[in-house]
């Protein structure tokens, strides 16, 4: 029998994309005024009335998900004769991947003819949605467990994710921004440029003047770096900021059209971290591109 794919909340596919490709997906818990949420159904997740109670002062908080709770969505796959691919959180900005294989590693006791394989993307929202969105195509073409996972860990290594975004405060209070000396003030209207590194934490490389500049930056950077885009999908996610994303798909389709563009509303987990008016691009480049400037 053919293996699960299953991902979790912050890989922002899209209901379609995880109905059509049979991908389950595990649940990130998000807190407002200290009430647990989820957010499985992203179609009907209000992300511009979401974003704007941030913008207006509403406190989001996260915690680490639990081995427990991917002994639960793991358990019945499992039960029911299937290995498990598991599309994760990048460890560098989450302790949800680390998680993940404390959990892997207690059922490969209890179901020892299973197999169970961890796919650290380094990254999130669709840098780690386009890995998963993958291994279910590798599984249609009825690849095996092993030379998915490989094909996976692969792409991860050329999965170029940049963003900017409007407020550095989120991702400070949250601790996932790693070259601290890099914070520009918003004052001077100076926008950072940021992105995954090779170890799969974020990191400001450039700094541009003016919301408009950066996004303009994010193409530029795509332009350079994009490998055969006309083969691939490439990923825009956006935080309250649909405008922005559309002006960034103009550009992207300006000279170097992609075969497709998948644009999404940050999920109100990874969304919480960075913040109201976060703009990402995700593309496939070459295996050096975490580590280009």
């Amino acid at each position: 029998m053919s293996f699960a794919v299953v991902t979790d909340t912050s890989a922002n596919i899209p209901n379609r994309h995880i109905e059509e490709n049979d991908i389950t997906v595990v649940p990130f818990s998000y807190y407002v005024d200290g009430v647990e949420s989820t957010c499985l159904d992203t179609d009907a997740f209000n992300g511009d009335e979401y974003y704007e109670r941030i913008k207006k002062g509403v406190r989001v908080t996260t915690s680490q998900v639990t081995p427990q709770r991917y002994i639960d969505y793991f358990t019945p796959i499992l039960q029911a004769g299937r290995d498990i691919l598991f599309v994760s959180m990048s460890s560098g900005i989450s302790g949800s991947c680390a998680s993940a294989g404390i959990a892997a590693a207690q059922l490969r006791e209890e179901f020892p003819q299973r197999a169970i394989k961890i796919i650290d993307t380094l990254g999130a929202s669709l840098g780690e949605g386009l890995i998963a969105l993958r291994g279910a195509r590798c599984r249609a073409e009825g690849v095996s467990l092993e030379k998915t996972a490989e094909i996976l860990a692969a792409a991860c290594r050329r999965m170029a994710q940049i963003f900017t975004v409007d407020d550095l405060m989120h991702l400070r209070r949250g601790g996932r921004l790693s070259n601290l000396s890099a914070i520009v003030g918003t004052v001077l209207n100076i926008k950072p440029l940021l992105k995954g590194n090779e170890d799969g934490k974020i990191v400001a490389f450039a700094k541009v003047r003016g919301r408009k500049h950066a996004i303009e930056a994010l193409a530029e950077k795509y332009e350079m770096l994009v490998k055969e885009p006309e083969r691939q999908t490439v990923g825009i996610a956006q935080a309250g900021c649909r405008a922005d994303a559309e002006y960034l798909e103009r550009l992207l389709r300006r000279s170097r059209p992609p075969m497709d563009i998948l644009t999404v509303q940050y999920e109100p987990v990874t969304g919480a971290h960075v913040g109201p008016g976060a703009l990402a691009l995700f593309f496939e480049s070459d295996e050096n591109v975490r580590s280009h400037g």
